[in-house]
């Protein structure tokens, strides 16, 4: 009798680009995600300054921008879910970014 043994490994982030309508990033794997940045409003509405600062979090399995409090899982990416913020949450953050300026 033969035994199917699959492996499965945590697919991780090993660089990320953010540009004016898309995040990219790209996995330690050879593939490379694509999602339009509409689905974060956070870094939708970050200052490139603020998109450019990233760091990789838990081993490349997310993505963290410490300017904009936003985290992504690879994941999340992966299943094609984009961000959960609620509109009000959302209108807070925007305002209190406006009342910081």
């Amino acid at each position: 009798m033969n035994t199917l043994v699959i492996e499965i490994r945590q697919a991780r982030a090993q660089n990320v680009r953010v540009s004016e309508d898309e995040l990219v990033v790209e996995l330690e794997d050879g593939r490379t995600l694509s999602v339009p940045l509409a689905w974060y409003p956070r870094l939708l509405n970050g200052t490139q300054a603020e998109r450019q600062h990233w760091r990789m979090i838990g081993d490349g399995e997310g993505i963290h921008w410490p300017d904009l409090d936003e985290d992504i899982s690879v994941e999340q990416l992966l299943l094609g879910i984009p961000s959960g913020e609620s509109q009000p949450s959302l209108q807070r953050w925007l305002q209190e970014r406006q009342n910081r300026s």
